[in-house]
């Protein structure tokens, strides 16, 4: 057996996963895109949706796209600006690329991390990617890399896609790469390399196993073990394999990895509970027995049940959840602001919209982004910022 082979070993169950394809996969000669690498990985995706499992993927080549739209900018494309103008170019190429592989509709997404950041701007990009998965399209999320100067230059779409697991709580990110995956030296200069089929936690020992980046993509091994530490902590584990390999690729679809597994750390769930536990409240939402029930029971909480909004809160910031004696009972990120939560207590879910004029969830906060704190004792926290002028129905 190859001594430089990773032998098969299962990879986690999953219900939903993030397919990271970096440009080195997509990149044809000369500039442009080719199908080689992108068809087996299309038909692995085409696989796993057949079998009642969702997809996002997490797609680099836009500015090697753009090249082939623009010939005459070549190489010589080194500025920023102009790098910017390629990707512009080169996302329609890019998301006709992979439409070509699938019959159902596939979903142009344009994130930046300053996106993810934002408590608003991420609840929307998760309503928008989560609705898209209801509806039955594959969403292609790529950098705005028109806009993401930073991005464009560090080459980050690995950590991207850990954010992107994240964000739509995956169970596996997949990184296909142009490596078999992750070595304890280099392969070809270090005769004693070899396999790294499992990493319990991305220690720096393991960091400096990583080699440098390649020609066509800013982003190395490097990155991909970065990605892979950030989903872990999310509770997703990664799975490095080569994109170009495709036994390797096909395997997948057999729940076989050949390649690096980094194990997640801890629980999905419990990893975003206890963020939501004991991230700073912003405001309060009291309710009454009926929403107490419910929420207990584990369902969302509706705007029937809230009897007063306190603070000053944007959607997406955390608020706490407080029961009819005062006591805290829970915490999550309220789907409103203040001001139009205010509007909407006390009435009934489909009347959201004629009150506002618009709608973004039927729940005040959704049993998704909500974490109960009468099971741990968890003392009542008061919100930053005044909690004077409440506001009642």
């Amino acid at each position: 057996m190859d001594a430089h082979a990773f032998p098969a070993q299962a990879l986690p169950p999953w219900r939903r996963a993030v397919l990271k394809v970096g440009s080195s996969l997509l990149a044809a000669d000369g500039g442009g895109l080719s199908p080689r690498f992108a068809l087996g990985l299309a038909q692995f995706v085409l696989a796993s949706l057949q079998a009642g499992r969702e997809v996002v993927i997490v797609s680099s080549g836009a500015v090697a796209a753009g090249r082939a739209v623009l010939p005459k900018a070549g190489n010589a494309a080194s500025t920023m600006a102009a790098k910017q103008a390629l990707a512009a170019l080169g996302q329609g190429q890019l998301i006709a690329l992979w439409q070509r592989f699938f019959e159902r509709p596939v979903a142009q997404v344009l994130l930046t991390h300053d996106d993810l950041r934002n408590r608003r701007r991420y609840l929307n990009a998760r309503a928008a990617l989560l609705e898209l998965l209801r509806l039955g399209a594959l969403p292609v999320v790529n950098e705005n890399d028109t806009v993401a100067v930073d991005e464009l230059k560090l080459g980050d779409n690995d950590n991207l896609a850990a954010a992107i697991a994240s964000l739509v709580e995956a169970d596996l990110l997949l990184i296909a790469t142009d490596i078999a995956g992750l070595y304890s030296g280099h392969p070809v200069r270090d005769p004693e390399a070899r396999p790294v089929v499992r990493v319990e936690a991305v220690t720096p020992a393991v960091l400096a196993m990583a080699g440098e980046a390649g020609a066509l993509g800013t982003g190395g091994m490097r990155t991909k073990l970065e990605a892979a530490a950030k989903a872990a902590t999310a509770g997703i584990a990664t799975a490095l394999f080569s994109g170009r390999d495709a036994a390797a690729v096909a395997a997948l679809g057999q729940g076989i990895l050949h390649g690096t597994l980094v194990d997640a750390q801890g629980n999905r769930l419990s990893a975003r509970k206890q963020w939501l536990r004991h991230a700073p409240a912003a405001g309060q939402l009291a309710i009454d027995e009926g929403a107490r029930a419910a929420l207990l029971r584990g369902a969302s909480l509706l705007p029937g049940g809230v009897r007063a909004v306190r603070g000053d809160f944007r959607r997406g910031d955390v608020v706490e959840v407080r029961a009819t004696d005062g006591a805290a009972l829970a915490r999550g990120l309220a789907q409103y602001s203040a001001q139009d939560g205010a509007r909407i207590v006390g009435r009934h879910s489909r009347e959201i919209e004629a009150v506002l004029g618009f709608r973004y969830d039927e729940a005040m906060i959704h049993r998704d982004d909500l974490v109960l704190l009468h099971a741990a004792g968890h003392p009542a926290v008061e919100p930053h910022g005044e909690t004077n002028g409440e506001t009642t129905a």
